[in-house]
């Protein structure tokens, strides 16, 4: 297949590129430049794709102020419209669209699947209705269109779990606070493996969430990072060291979200890490 990708040089995205040029796929990477092109000329690098995914977004690990809050936003939700509408432009469009969005379409109070309504306030509610609304925008084109929330990724070389492995292994490590909150997370392979289920599956669509189904806590996460590494946990990041970190994004990293994944297990997707000790065990490589 030929697909075009958004976010390539991210962490997920050179996962994922990585794969899909060993099975073969040729890959059009987009950057910032064609993002930001008018329509017409961003059409003119969809052509004759066959699909296209969307992996764009400024990095939440930064400290938020309020331009960079807005360039959260516009990252995600206006590179998805800019998708869109140069799709629109296209006689031939391409047959699969894939789209990202969060488990911060939700609160931090109950355990929601796909079939449940987004509940989320506040900023990272609305990014979140904004962004999936402006992907779902291209089933209008005709174009088969996929949204994967995305958990926790976890991987050795980023996402969240990099920067922590240095301090737990210095036996500085511990939860976010009391560790009570959710932590919905995804080995990095099973994310990549879930596109390439979708590029085989031509009958999945709408929306599906990326998350193991293995609910935990925190406060366990650290624990069992702890005895993985065999350090001590011991050590809680206080909230008022992260608002230093990371100014208005400090409340949104230490929430959390139960994200269940239910619709990808239904169409046969199976989860090859499923428990958190077997997803830190391969990325810490047994020490």
């Amino acid at each position: 297949m030929r697909i075009a990708i958004t976010g390539a040089t991210g962490f997920v995205g050179s996962h994922l590129c990585r794969t899909l040029k060993q099975e073969g796929h040729q890959l059009i990477k987009l950057g910032r430049q064609d993002l930001q092109a008018e329509p017409p000329r961003l059409a003119e690098r969809l052509q004759d794709c066959d699909a296209v995914i969307n992996l764009a977004g400024e990095n939440i690990s930064h400290r938020w102020t309020e331009k960079y809050m807005q360039a959260l936003y516009d990252s995600r939700v206006l590179t998805t419209r800019a998708l869109v509408a140069a799709m629109q432009q296209l006689e031939q469009r391409p047959e699969l669209f894939i789209s990202t969005s969060a488990m911060g379409a939700f609160d931090s109070v109950g355990r929601y699947n796909e079939f449940d309504p987004p509940n989320a306030s506040g900023f990272f509610g609305r990014l979140t209705h904004d962004w999936e609304q402006a992907a779902l925008q291209a089933e209008a084109l005709g174009v088969r269109t996929l949204i994967f929330r995305f958990s926790l990724v976890l991987g050795r070389d980023g996402g969240m779990l990099k920067p922590l492995l240095l301090p737990f292994r210095l036996g500085l490590g511990g939860p976010i606070g009391d560790g009570s909150q959710p932590f919905s997370w995804i080995h990095i392979r099973d994310l990549v493996r879930a596109y390439c289920f979708a590029l085989s599956h031509p009958e999945l669509n709408g929306i599906y969430h990326l998350s193991a189904p293995d609910l935990t806590t925190n406060r366990q996460f650290a624990r069992a990072l702890g005895r993985q590494l065999h350090r001590p946990a011991l050590f809680p990041v206080p909230l008022f060291v992260l608002k230093l970190l990371f100014g208005k994004g400090a409340e949104a990293i230490a929430s959390g979200q139960y994200l269940i994944a239910k619709r990808l297990p239904e169409a046969g997707f199976d989860f090859q890490y499923k428990t958190l000790p077997e997803a830190l065990e391969e990325i810490t490589g047994g020490s």
